[in-house]
C-alpha cells in the first residue's frame, strides 16, 4: 500500500491541514475487532490481507495495521487527520484513494468478458461458469466481491458513515 506516503511525496491537496472529512466521528468505544475489521474485510483484504500485501501492508489484524507497510505507519493513533489510512479511505484525494478506482476496460476472467465461462464462451457453447465461484471457496471471499484473486468487481469505497467510524477508531486510540 504505497498510498501511505504519496500524499506527502506529491504534496497533494490531502494534507493534515486541509482535510475536511465527510463524516464526523460520533460513536464511542470503537474497536478494531468489532467495528473496523469487518469494514477492512469487505474492502481491503483483497490487496492487504493474509494472502497478499501490497506495499507490505496488512490490514487483517490490529497489530499488522498499526505496524504499517513499506512506506511506514498508516495509522497515527489519536490523530486521524494525520493518518494516511483515513486520508485514503476518505477518497478525498483521487491519487491516494483506497480502494482505487479500476483502470481501463474490464478484464477477462472466469465468468468475465473474454474469460472461460464468460458471455463469449457461453455463446460458443463452451460451458457455464462454476456455480458459486471456484471449487472449495465460497462466493465472494475476503476483500470484497471477487476475493483475493482479484477476479470480479472491485470493492466499493467506504461510505461517509464508515469513514466516520474509522476516524473515531483512530481518534479514540486505534485499539
Amino acid at each position: 500500500m504505497f498510498f501511505a506516503l504519496r500524499c506527502k511525496q506529491r504534496n497533494t491537496k490531502a494534507t493534515s491541514t486541509s482535510l475536511n472529512f465527510r463524516s464526523q466521528p460520533s460513536k464511542k468505544g470503537v474497536n478494531y475487532a468489532k467495528d473496523i475489521k469487518p469494514l477492512f474485510e469487505a474492502s481491503c483484504f483483497r490487496c492487504h490481507g493474509e494472502e497478499r500485501q501490497k506495499g507490505g501492508l496488512r490490514l487483517d489484524s490490529l497489530e499488522a495495521t498499526l505496524k504499517g507497510g513499506e512506506e511506514g505507519k498508516v495509522v497515527i493513533a489519536g490523530k486521524s487527520e494525520k493518518s494516511p489510512l483515513l486520508i485514503a479511505v476518505s477518497q478525498l484525494d483521487p491519487e491516494n484513494a483506497m480502494p482505487p478506482k479500476p483502470k481501463g476496460p474490464p478484464r477477462g476472467g472466469p465468468g468475465g468478458p473474454g474469460g472461460p465461462g464468460g458471455p463469449r464462451a457461453q455463446a460458443q457453447g463452451q460451458g457455464q461458469p462454476p456455480a458459486g465461484g471456484p471449487p472449495g471457496r465460497p462466493p465472494g471471499g475476503p476483500g470484497g466481491p471477487g476475493g483475493p484473486g482479484g477476479l470480479g468487481p472491485p470493492p466499493k469505497p467506504f461510505t461517509p458513515e464508515q469513514v466516520g467510524l474509522v476516524r473515531a477508531w483512530i481518534d479514540q486510540g486505534a485499539k
